[in-house]
């Protein structure tokens, strides 16, 4: 199977949650972590999602699922125990070009949620086409591991650096290397950061060309 790997922004983007027991939990909390909004469907609901409904993070309706419940969303999730209630969600969804997952039913799934490694803004996504969520748990227990705690941290000032290369350099090969070279590095965010220096360093070699106005002066 081939898929498209992509990070997805969803910040303000309503999202929908057929199910409001164990399954849904995770998947719910993923999508409020990248500030979805999320509206869950179901008759009953696990006292997670009602104090998550209960501190306005979420909106749960407290009724089964009906034909129509998917219109105007962006992504659909559905986690019921009722395997045909998850296929008729999925078939609603499609038929409206609508994304949807149904929570372990790969052949119902237009996207799987990847095993995650977070440090900061540093994620790397896990997936095994739905084939064996436990390898792809392993192999995040693995990672996770091996990846420094303060990644998150390194990374932050990282980017600060990048945006002071590509303000100060044109962009062209050279400025390819620097950043290249700074992404090997230990980077802070003291002023005097031996990083930040030669970064400077840098841009004075290959400064940004002149506007006319300013060659005209």
């Amino acid at each position: 199977m081939d898929l498209f790997p992509i990070f997805l922004k969803l910040t303000g983007r309503p999202c929908l949650v057929i199910g409001a027991g164990n399954l849904a939990e995770s998947k719910i909390e993923s999508m409020r972590a990248a500030n979805g909004k999320v509206t869950v469907i179901a008759p009953q609901a696990s006292l997670r999602i009602l104090d998550m409904a209960a501190s306005g993070e979420i909106e749960y309706l407290q009724r089964p699922y009906a034909e129509g419940d998917v219109q105007d969303y962006f992504l659909v999730v559905t986690a019921t125990n009722v395997p045909a209630v998850n296929r008729a969600v999925y078939l609603e969804a499609t038929s409206k070009n609508i994304i949807c997952n149904a929570v372990d039913d790969p052949p119902f799934c237009d996207f799987y949620f990847p095993s995650v490694v977070r440090r900061g803004d540093l994620q790397i996504a896990i997936s095994t086409a739905g084939a064996s969520p436990a390898l792809a748990q392993r192999l995040r227990k693995e990672i996770n591991a091996q990846l420094p705690l303060d990644t998150g941290d390194w990374l932050t000032d990282l980017g600060n650096l990048r945006r002071e290369v590509v303000a100060a350099e044109p962009l062209n090969e050279e400025r390819k290397l620097i950043l290249h070279q700074l992404a090997q590095r230990e980077v802070c965010g003291f002023d005097q950061c031996p990083s930040r220096t030669l970064a400077r360093e840098h841009a004075r070699t290959n400064p940004l060309p002149q506007s006319n106005d300013k060659a005209q002066q």
